[in-house]
């Protein structure tokens, strides 16, 4: 089978933000924690090439992930392409010095893992970067097609997640940087509530879920970005794309018009779309329609998160429009 090259154009939807702020929390957690037992948060090389198997995969992989791109090896031990494969992959694992993680998974000993990526072949190679997994290829894959997906995954990883790998200590111990189990905070069993009323489409509920655990602790950012997520998501629920758009390209005066076509591009994943328009509004107005445009701008920056690159540009460009 030729290998299917993954596409990285829509990385980003909301979905993978939630995920990325998530597993971002857990990881700042984590290093924390490292930092108050006196420990570096260095890696040992032979860390950058691991065996995951099903009970350690949300650790090692989707916290991992908020760090560094985790590229996924499937395999099994009778497959013959796979033992020409994965030298490679872990040969330039570690050659990346960081920029990349590579888990290997056994399909033979971990079906439910092969069921939730779909795979439907081996060898067959994803990653999950910010919890979000992506297909890089599948088959066969020369090294130069290798390094290059590589390449791209490190790019975007950078760019759109902030993501600049682990630092590696040819010193440190093995396993001595690996991401540990995080203590249950005091506020997960209501965030885990509000993150269930938003995947059942309970729209109102996570709102209200998510109000009470920032009604005790404003600062916590899970709850900020969950909230902000969810008011979007009520807000978009039940309009009509097509009219929405066709009002805002109509009307390009109309602020309301292009704030509710702003809402739909960021949950479509246009987020410098939805940024553009909004700054775009900004510039030409004033007054109240001035500062609804900029409010509803800074709102969809707490969905995205602020440190997403787009956020940072978006920001001066709008005090560039302001002032």
């Amino acid at each position: 089978m030729q290998p299917r090259n993954m596409s990285m154009s829509g990385v980003v939807d909301l979905a993978a933000v939630k995920a990325a702020q998530e597993a971002k929390a857990k990881a700042e957690q984590t290093r924390a924690e490292a930092a108050r037992q006196g420990g570096s948060g260095a890696v040992s090389p032979a860390d950058l090439v691991i065996d995951v198997d099903e009970a350690g995969f949300e650790r090692e992989v989707l916290q991992r992930s908020a760090e560094v791109p985790v590229v996924i090896d499937f395999w099994a031990e009778w497959c013959q392409p796979c033992k020409q494969l994965s030298p490679v992959l872990e040969r330039l694992a570690v050659e990346y010095n960081g920029r990349i993680v590579l888990a290997k998974i056994d399909v033979d000993a971990n079906q439910m893992l092969m069921q939730q990526f779909g795979v439907q072949g081996i060898p067959a190679v994803f990653a999950v970067v910010a919890g979000q997994a992506l297909p890089l290829f599948q088959g066969a894959a020369g090294e130069q097609q290798i390094r290059e997906t590589l390449d791209q995954l490190v790019q975007v990883a950078e760019q759109r997640f902030g993501l600049t790998g682990l630092s590696v200590d040819a010193d440190a111990e093995p396993g001595a940087g690996a991401p540990q189990e995080v203590p249950a905070g005091p506020h997960d069993a209501l965030l885990e509530a509000a993150v269930q009323a938003l995947d059942a489409g309970d729209l109102d509920g996570a709102v209200q879920a998510y109000r009470n655990v920032l009604s005790d602790a404003p600062g916590n950012m899970e709850a900020k970005l969950g909230l902000a997520q969810a008011e979007l998501l009520r807000r978009v629920q039940g309009m009509d794309p097509q009219r929405v758009r066709a009002e805002a390209a109509g009307k390009p005066g109309d602020v309301d018009a292009q704030i509710a076509a702003a809402d739909l591009d960021l949950v479509g994943g246009h987020v410098d779309d939805a940024f553009g328009r909004l700054i775009d509004t900004v510039a030409r107005t004033a007054g109240d329609d001035r500062d609804a445009a900029r409010r509803r701008l800074l709102e969809l920056f707490e969905v995205v998160g602020p440190e997403d690159p787009r956020v940072v540009g978006a920001r001066r460009a709008l005090a560039r429009a302001l002032f």
